[in-house]
């Protein structure tokens, strides 16, 4: 597989970019979801926040690689058997998840910066608190990231839905495509 995008096939790149965020993803609500159950005096009260920051931030930093690797190399032409709306509702489904992704993460930023600490990722290094002090930053900050995690996760269900959809009733290459292989279903 090469390392780019080519008109029938996504590089590794680009696999490797969408196959590790989505597993992050969803570890990462998974990850929220239990530390909401924490009591102050659970083991992991500190660790388990500590971890959603740090992941958090790579992903951050993921996401804006993989916004410019997007933008910067081809994408594999489209299914011949796609309508324009399915075309269209798949781009704007696309660019609507980026939007998401990337308003969570600045959400979580500003959760956990509300106080005026920096966010240690990994105790490698610091990412500075920026911005602070506005009146209940932390929990407006906090419902945003909330219903933001929410509404990826919803979104990515139907985007996984319409892989299945056209990979077994349509038997077109969209998902062959993101596995890396060619539209050619022999490969």
């Amino acid at each position: 597989m090469a390392l780019k995008n080519t008109q029938s096939r996504y590089g590794w790149v680009s696999v490797a970019l969408h196959w590790s965020m989505a597993l992050a993803i969803f570890g990462m609500f998974g990850l929220g979801l239990w530390m909401d159950s924490l009591s102050y005096y659970d083991p992991w009260y500190r660790q388990g926040p500590f971890i959603h920051k740090s992941v958090g931030m790579i992903l951050l930093a993921l996401l804006v690689f993989r916004l410019l690797w997007r933008l910067t190399n081809i994408r594999p032409a489209d299914a011949s058997t796609l309508k324009n709306w399915e075309r269209t509702t798949a781009h704007a489904t696309h660019w609507a998840l980026y939007g998401l992704m990337l308003a969570a993460m600045v959400a979580g930023y500003l959760i956990s910066t509300a106080d005026g600490r920096a966010i240690s990722v990994f105790g490698w290094f610091d990412i500075p608190a920026t911005l602070q002090g506005i009146e209940n930053q932390e929990d407006i900050a906090g419902e945003i990231h909330e219903i933001l995690a929410w509404a990826i996760i919803a979104l990515v269900a139907v985007h996984g839905l319409a892989a299945l959809k056209h990979h077994f009733i349509d038997r077109d290459d969209t998902l062959r495509k993101m596995l890396g292989k060619s539209g050619d279903p022999q490969q």
